[in-house]
């Protein structure tokens, strides 16, 4: 039989290894999301004061970081956190505590979705990082990831009419199927294989590696066409790979006062000379920090971009609290490693 004070003594065993969850709560300020959260999602005075209670607000934020951290379901999400006592801790809840179910996960998300809010949470925070001096933009690194979707089963003659980007009749005919269907999703073919899916753009701070912006599109539109969504003249220098090398962004990297150090190409007949090597090999040595956002994204927040959602505007929401989470993460690292203070409230 239980004792009674079993529950913290196995809860301080668990602290003993270090969580990465207890670690946001030691340095993450909580409360700089509660205002824009709760004005953003404000609805009417209840008119009884009969019923539950609506769960606070930040809590449900703070359970849809975990969700992303560990890239559960909704359903996994509600079990997990009834289940695992690191996750109690997490989110300040007790053995017994009201824990909200996965509907209420899912309609706020939903909410989050509607409003918009994962960009502007992103932004709240990555706003606060520069203003603190972490993020200096000495440098900017831009790349794209695959987000994988489930795949469709459609028609030719619907695929058709979706490349063209119109909506098919029999989709559009019955609502139900329409719901289930992703018409903004594109297939491309990846190291020999076909998927489907979005992309996630971001740029990337040189220096500390935090994501500073970022943008979602169908996966087939190219890398290149991102980047004026990615850089503007707040960034000093440009490392990028040679899908971004083209006359055209060269030019408005020109026209913004951003240097250029984007990998050059080598062309038929036009060989790249013993110079524009050995800036290549310069430039990839800086640029190819970017990859390993992409790597935690892949390891440490269990392949984050494969996704069970379907539509563009729930993939960007989702995708803004993928990036806003691996933010979380790398600022953690950054102050555990001394490399950065912690921010000031």
């Amino acid at each position: 039989m239980a004792g009674l004070f079993d529950y913290e003594f196995q809860l301080d065993k668990i602290k003993k290894h270090q969580p990465p969850l207890q670690k946001l709560n030691k340095i993450i300020d909580w409360e700089l999301f509660r205002q824009p959260i709760e004005e953003a999602l404000i609805k009417y005075d209840r008119k009884s004061n009969a019923g539950r209670k609506p769960y606070d607000k930040l809590l449900i934020f703070k359970i849809i970081i975990l969700q992303r951290y560990y890239n559960l379901s909704d359903e996994q999400t509600e079990f997990q956190i009834k289940d695992r006592l690191s996750f109690l801790d997490f989110l300040g809840l007790q053995i017994g505590d009201n824990v909200p179910d996965e509907k209420t996960i899912c309609l706020f998300k939903e909410s989050l979705k509607e409003k918009d809010l994962s960009k502007k949470l992103f932004d709240i925070f990555t706003k606060n990082l520069t203003t603190s001096g972490v993020v200096a933009k000495e440098g900017t690194l831009v790349d794209a990831s695959f987000i994988r979707v489930p795949k469709q089963r459609n028609k030719r003659s619907d695929n058709a009419d979706i490349k063209k980007g119109a909506i098919p009749l029999e989709f559009a005919k019955n609502k139900n199927i329409l719901s289930q269907k992703d018409c903004n999703a594109r297939w491309v073919t990846k190291y020999k294989t076909r998927e489907f899916g979005y992309k996630d753009h971001i740029s990337v701070d040189q220096k500390t590696k935090v994501i500073i912006n970022y943008t979602v599109t169908p996966s087939s539109t190219h890398d290149s066409q991102a980047i004026k969504d990615l850089i503007d003249k707040n960034d000093n220098i440009l490392y990028a790979d040679s899908a971004y090398k083209s006359n055209k962004i060269e030019t408005y990297l020109k026209d913004t006062n951003v240097k250029s150090k984007v990998i050059q190409r080598a062309y038929r007949n036009t060989p790249l000379t013993n110079k524009q090597d050995k800036e290549n090999y310069k430039y990839s040595k800086t640029r190819v920090r970017v990859e390993h956002i992409f790597g935690t994204f892949k390891t440490s927040m269990n392949s984050a971009l494969n996704l069970k959602a379907i539509g563009l505007d729930r993939i960007k929401s989702i995708t803004g609290l993928i990036n806003l989470t691996y933010n979380f993460l790398r600022y953690e690292q950054l102050v555990r490693l001394k490399k950065i203070p912690i921010m000031k409230s």
